[in-house]
């Protein structure tokens, strides 16, 4: 397996969009999503002798060696260690004295670096495709930007705000505060559960509307079916919402979160939602409830959100 995972471009200046798949190792929904749509575009001018592309896409693995394994990651979570101070740090070190998560970011940041470097594009999107442990609701997740949510929302799945302050070090954070030259909007697609084959479908209708909104193909040569896949599968679901409550799990801690949960799942203040060492965790908030942890690896027990407005 090789970090590029394949690059599209017929020569036409446009925007660089770069897509990462399995930045966790055990999301495998979006490498299969960009190595299918890879695929489609290059045999899209052959069926379509219309058809045109502006700019160049780019798929990148995110984590190649958790990927390997089929882990979440090998000794930290790879997306909360996105730092300035960070890389800075990790360009001063010798490799072979490095962690995994370390190298992998490293890498990563050297590679977008270059990319866009080389390219020089009018804009840059960054579209990092994850998948959860819990099944229901698909969503995007956008920094607290005009632009970022407008596009996110031209995906055509339900948009999470508040993210940014929930979290640390993620790939939206470093993304989109000025680290690399030009303009850049960044998201994040959660696409399904990951072990449901559909997820593989929404991830390339998300590349699909991703590549549309960024104006690298235009809206006559996407099927409809690309766009109906992700209003049909958000149709009852909270167009909107905003981050309220992240129950972070502590080291050592002994959680379990209690079976059935999925996302979007209306839950009520003072609902019993898990258990660890200590008894029952119960909600502090009403609100919906997304990612609720269901796999070994991980240091979020699940979010709260709210409805909120643009």
């Amino acid at each position: 397996m090789e970090r590029v995972i394949g690059r599209y471009d017929e020569g036409r200046k446009g925007p660089l969009v770069i897509c990462f798949g399995a930045m966790h190792g055990n999301e495998k929904a979006g490498l299969k999503a960009i190595d299918l749509m890879l695929k489609m575009l290059e045999v899209e001018p052959i069926t379509n002798e219309d058809f045109v592309f502006n700019g160049r896409f780019i798929g990148v693995v995110g984590h190649l060696e958790a990927s390997k394994l089929n882990k979440r990651f090998i000794k930290k979570d790879l997306n909360r260690l996105w730092e300035p101070e960070r890389i800075q740090w990790l360009a001063r070190q010798n490799r072979e004295n490095l962690e995994a998560e370390d190298l992998e970011m490293y890498d990563l940041e050297v590679l977008i670096t270059n990319e866009i470097q080389e390219y020089k594009p009018v804009r840059t999107v960054i579209l990092d495709l994850h998948t959860t442990s819990a099944s229901g609701g698909i969503y995007t997740i956008v920094p607290e930007h005009p632009l970022a949510i407008k596009f996110a929302l031209g995906i055509k799945a339900p948009v999470v705000l508040g993210f940014l302050e929930g979290l640390k070090g993620t790939t939206l954070h470093y993304f989109t505060s000025g680290n690399f030259p030009g303009e850049i909007t960044s998201i994040c697609f959660e696409a399904g559960q990951h072990e449901d084959p559909k997820s593989v479908n929404r991830a390339i209708a998300a590349i699909t509307n991703c590549l549309r909104f960024a104006g690298c193909v235009d809206e006559k040569h996407i099927e409809n079916r690309h766009i109906q896949i992700l209003e049909n599968y958000s149709e009852t679901l909270p167009r909107l919402t905003r981050l309220l409550y992240r129950y972070g799990i502590l080291p050592d801690e002994e959680f379990i979160m209690k079976p059935g949960f999925t996302n979007f799942q209306r839950i009520k203040k003072g609902e019993y939602l898990a258990d660890n060492q200590d008894g029952p965790i119960k909600s502090p908030y009403a609100g919906y409830i997304l990612m609720p942890l269901y796999q070994d690896q991980g240091e979020d027990g699940f979010f709260i959100v709210e409805d909120t407005v643009f």
